[in-house]
């Protein structure tokens, strides 16, 4: 999901460059991994680079993933709450410690946070107070609905979202960044449908069009 916006323009700019029309379905990361292993055919796999190693380790996705971009995780709360300063690790965690409830995503970023905490000895303690964003249900619209005080996602999943402030992305000391990358199946024809479109995808051109999404070319 943290790609979807991304992906959507970047095909709608290729399309009009080749005019080879492109069709994306847009899902959580779980389900698509899950649809992936379970036999459905995509052309193109985007999803976060361990999650497509280990589809290629399965023997569901061809070797040699093409990383996309690298998104960092950012921190929001309801608009009109007060903002925490998150200057570095100790602000973040202070932050985490002072909030009635925090919000994170079944994603990379939920995964990677809650392995923070844990390294912060935080885990038990946190686990009362944390709310699990559903599959594809974006973290910010539980921040901006009041259902979590401290919301934590990919950047480019909050940037747009109304109802929030949106604080910034994790200090330099506790960042978490994912890479996203394609995959495709293990079908040599595969690669000849789509190699054109991954090209595109890692151009100079698409790379101003990743930063403007809150991304990085990987």
């Amino acid at each position: 999901m943290a790609t979807r916006a991304l992906l959507a323009e970047l095909t709608e700019a290729y399309t009009a460059a080749s005019g080879q029309p492109v069709q994306i379905e847009s899902v959580g990361g779980v389900d698509a991994a899950r649809r992936v292993a379970g036999g459905e055919h995509f052309d193109i796999v985007v999803l976060a680079s361990d999650a497509i190693d280990r589809l290629i380790a399965a023997g569901h996705l061809a070797p040699g993933r093409v990383d996309l971009v690298r998104s960092a995780v950012a921190m929001a709360v309801p608009a009109g709450a007060p903002v925490p300063r998150i200057d570095n690790e100790a602000d973040l965690r202070a932050a985490v410690q002072a909030a009635a409830t925090i919000g994170y995503s079944t994603g990379p970023s939920g995964v990677a946070l809650q392995a923070l905490f844990a390294r912060w000895g935080l885990a038990d303690e946190l686990a009362r107070r944390t709310v699990q964003a559903p599959p594809g249900v974006p973290v910010a619209s539980l921040v901006a609905q009041g259902q979590v005080a401290l919301g934590f996602q990919q950047l480019s999943e909050m940037m747009t979202v109304p109802g929030i402030t949106l604080i910034g992305t994790l200090p330099a000391d506790a960042a978490i960044v994912t890479t996203f990358s394609a995959g495709l199946p293990p079908d040599a024809q595969a690669r000849v449908r789509t190699q054109a479109l991954l090209d595109f995808m890692n151009t100079e051109a698409a790379a101003a069009v990743k930063r403007r999404h809150g991304m990085d070319p990987a």
